[in-house]
C-alpha cells in the first residue's frame, strides 16, 4: 500500500524516473495515512532541473550535423584558356593620302587667254599643253630684241676694226697710245652692248615660251579656275592644280607614347623600318590591295599634339588612292611572332593598371598584365601570362584573391589575330 502510494507521487521527466522525492512522514504500523503532495523547495528544484534538461537537449540537437547550416557553395566562373599563337602585331592610326608631287599652275606672263587645251580631271603627261596665251605681242618683242642684237653686232665689228687700225698705226708712230686706248675702250663697250642685246633677246624668247603653259609633271589635273577670254598673269593666282598619281604617300601622326613603344619593340628584334608593312583601309571598310613601306619619320615632335609624323609610300597603278583622302592605317610586322592572346572581356582595370583573374588550384588569383595591340575583341598580352592559364571571362565581378571557385569552360573563340 505504501509502496504504491510512494510510486504514485514520483514525477517522470523525458520518460525517466527522477529519484528526488520529499521525505515521507513516519506513521504507526498498521495505520495507513494519506499522502499529499507537498509544494516544497525540492519540487521547484525539480522543475528547474527539468528545464535545464530541455535546454541541454535542444543544444544537443542544434549541435548535430543535420541542424547546422550548410556553408555557401564555391561560385562558378566561366574561363577560357590563354592561347599562345602566331600573331602579326599591328597598330592602327588615322592617316591621309598625299600625292608625291603637287603643282599649282600659274601664268608667268600677262596676256589674253586664247585657249584651254585640257579637260577637267583628266590625266596629263609632262609637257602636255594646258593653256594658250596670245603670242603676237611676245613675238614682236622677240623681233625687236633680234634687231637690237644685229645693231650691237655691227657696232662691235666696227669697234674691232678701229682697234686693229690703231694698233698698226702705233707700230709706225703714226698715232698715239691714247688713241689706241680709246679704240680698245669702244670695242669693249660694243661687246657689252651686244651681250645686253642678246640677253634681251633671250628674255623675249622665254616670255614667248611662257605663252604656252605646259604640264611640268605626269598626273591628274584639276578644275580650271579661269575661262577663255580672260587676261591672266602672275597676279591671277592658281589657274589649276596637277597632282601625281603613282606612287602616293600616306601620312599619319603617331603619338609619342606609341612611337617609343614601337621603337622599343624594334630594338628588341633588331628590326628596321623595312620590317614593317603599311596597310590602308578605306572608309567603307575595304582593304587597299597594295601594301606600303615607311620611308620617312619626322625629325621633330608636333608640340600641339605630342605626335610624330610618319610617312609611307604605296603604289597606285589604278588610281584608287586620291590626294587628300582620309583612311585607316595599320602598321604591321612582316613576320608573325608567338604571343599570348586573351579576350578583352576578361580585362579589369583599377588604379594600378589592368589585370585578370585566373583559376589556380581551384582558387581565384590575380595577374597584372602589360598589354599589346588589340583587334577583333582580343588583345595581346606582353607580360603577366605565359600561356595555358585559365582566365576568368564570366563572373569576375564578385571574385577576390584566394576565393574557392568552380571553373566552367566557356565556348568563346579568340578572334582578330
Amino acid at each position: 500500500m505504501r509502496q504504491g502510494l510512494i510510486e504514485g507521487v514520483m514525477p517522470e521527466v523525458s520518460g525517466a524516473t527522477v529519484s528526488l522525492h520529499p521525505p515521507l512522514a513516519a506513521t504507526p504500523l498498521g495505520q495507513p495515512q494519506r499522502i499529499r503532495p507537498r509544494h516544497s523547495r525540492s519540487c521547484h528544484s525539480l522543475v528547474r532541473i527539468s528545464g535545464y534538461a530541455a535546454i541541454a537537449l535542444a543544444l544537443m540537437l542544434l549541435g548535430t550535423p543535420e541542424a547546422t547550416a550548410q556553408q555557401p557553395a564555391a561560385p562558378t566562373v566561366g574561363v577560357v584558356k590563354a592561347d599562345k599563337r602566331p600573331v602579326t602585331e599591328s597598330v592602327h592610326f588615322v592617316g591621309r593620302i598625299e600625292a608625291t608631287q603637287r603643282v599649282e599652275v600659274r601664268a608667268r606672263v600677262t596676256g589674253y587667254l586664247e585657249n584651254i587645251l585640257f579637260k577637267d580631271g583628266e590625266r596629263v603627261k609632262a609637257g602636255t599643253p594646258l593653256y594658250q596665251i596670245e603670242k603676237g605681242p611676245f613675238e614682236a618683242t622677240v623681233q625687236q630684241a633680234q634687231a637690237g642684237v644685229l645693231r650691237m653686232q655691227a657696232q662691235l665689228e666696227n669697234a674691232i676694226t678701229q682697234t686693229q687700225r690703231a694698233e698698226e698705226l702705233l707700230k709706225t708712230s703714226a698715232t698715239s697710245v691714247a688713241v689706241r686706248d680709246d679704240r680698245l675702250t669702244a670695242q669693249k663697250t660694243a661687246q657689252g652692248n651686244l651681250d645686253g642685246a642678246q640677253a634681251d633677246l633671250k628674255t623675249a624668247e622665254i616670255n614667248l615660251g611662257y605663252t604656252e603653259i605646259r604640264s611640268p609633271i605626269d598626273g591628274r589635273i584639276g578644275r580650271t579656275a579661269v575661262t577663255r577670254g580672260n587676261v591672266v598673269g602672275p597676279n591671277s593666282g592658281v589657274l589649276t592644280t596637277i597632282v601625281s598619281v603613282d606612287p602616293m604617300y600616306v601620312v599619319f601622326p603617331v603619338s609619342q607614347r606609341e612611337f617609343l613603344r614601337l621603337a622599343e619593340e624594334r630594338g628588341k628584334h633588331q628590326a628596321s623600318a623595312d620590317h614593317f608593312k603599311v596597310v590602308v583601309q578605306f572608309s567603307n571598310g575595304a582593304i587597299y590591295k597594295q601594301t606600303g613601306k615607311i620611308d620617312f619619320v619626322d625629325v621633330k615632335v608636333d608640340p600641339s599634339t605630342d605626335s610624330i609624323t610618319v610617312r609611307a609610300t604605296l603604289q597606285n597603278p589604278d588610281g584608287e588612292l586620291v590626294d587628300g583622302q582620309l583612311v585607316q592605317v595599320s602598321v604591321e610586322g612582316d613576320k608573325p611572332e608567338e604571343r599570348v592572346v586573351i579576350p578583352q572581356a576578361a580585362l579589369i582595370a583599377d588604379q594600378q593598371g589592368v589585370y585578370v583573374f585566373v583559376v589556380e588550384d581551384g582558387k581565384a588569383a590575380v595577374r597584372r598584365l602589360k598589354l599589346g595591340p588589340s583587334n577583333g575583341g582580343s588583345v595581346v598580352v606582353l607580360e603577366g601570362l605565359s600561356g595555358g592559364e585559365m582566365v576568368v571571362v564570366q563572373g569576375a565581378q564578385t571574385l577576390r584573391p584566394g576565393l574557392p571557385v568552380t571553373a566552367s569552360p566557356v565556348q568563346t573563340s579568340i578572334r582578330g589575330f
